[in-house]
């Protein structure tokens, strides 16, 4: 029987307690991340901005979007280094799936590793929101959003982060599941831009990555970036 399922002792709970300030004490701190599904495949985006401490800029070219196989791929909110090693785990299990099936690991799959995972540790968590996207057999197009307590959920439109009231703001009065890749795009990037301008944990540039059942996964140029960017509204670059 594990650990896990016996009462804390008195010096556990004490780090129980300690772990869960440090939670609060960080989860208004930055990040905005925004993952759509579309009629074609899912988007992915999230800003660069890396902090510290209370709002210290510790990095502006962070990668909080990663592929984990060419199917899918996850956005990471919350400590650098418990994301990195989760990101980690889902590559190993990934592969070991895919090795012992011959096939690719549904999505599904991915989402309840991660959450059994964060659930197992919910005593000492681990400080990381995920948003796991992709496209498999099963569900086609689809999204999983996990806390870091283990809360599993399937979403069509779903941010994560400080700036994510600013997303969703955008997010809720343009999306639609119906909509394209192509026409998903600028909405992720207005949605993550606006937080970007409204949001001091948010800032510095952004990243998006395209999931389809054609091309997989497939992260945007630079200069497809820019392009994107400059194609919004201008009060929405501004």
């Amino acid at each position: 029987m594990s650990q896990n399922a016996f009462p804390p002792s008195d010096s556990r709970r004490s780090g129980v307690v300690d772990r869960r300030k440090e939670v609060d004490a960080l989860k208004y701190h930055g990040t905005t991340t925004v993952a759509l599904t579309c009629s074609d495949g899912v988007v992915l985006c999230t800003d660069t901005r890396v902090t510290a401490g209370y709002l210290y800029i510790a990095h502006r070219r962070g990668k909080k979007v990663h592929q984990i196989d060419k199917h899918v791929g996850v956005t990471i909110a919350g400590t650098v280094a418990e994301a990195q090693s989760m990101i980690d785990t889902l590559k190993y299990y990934s592969n070991l799936y895919k090795l012992e099936n011959e096939k690719p690991i549904p999505i599904k799959s991915l989402g309840r590793i991660s959450a059994n995972i964060f659930f197992q540790n919910r005593y000492y968590p681990f400080i990381a929101d995920f948003l796991i996207g992709g496209w498999d057999d099963i569900d086609n197009n689809v999204i999983y959003s996990v806390d870091f307590f283990g809360a599993l959920t399937k979403e069509d439109a779903v941010s994560t982060g400080s700036g994510s009231p600013v997303a969703y703001g955008i997010v809720e009065d343009q999306y639609r599941k119906d909509m394209s890749v192509k026409q998903v795009i600028p909405i992720a990037i207005q949605a993550v831009n606006a937080a970007i301008k409204r949001n001091a944990g948010t800032g510095d540039g952004f990243d998006v990555a395209v999931i389809t059942r054609e091309s997989g996964y497939r992260e945007l140029t630079r200069s497809e970036k820019a392009s994107e960017l400059a194609a919004l509204p201008s009060s929405s670059r501004n």
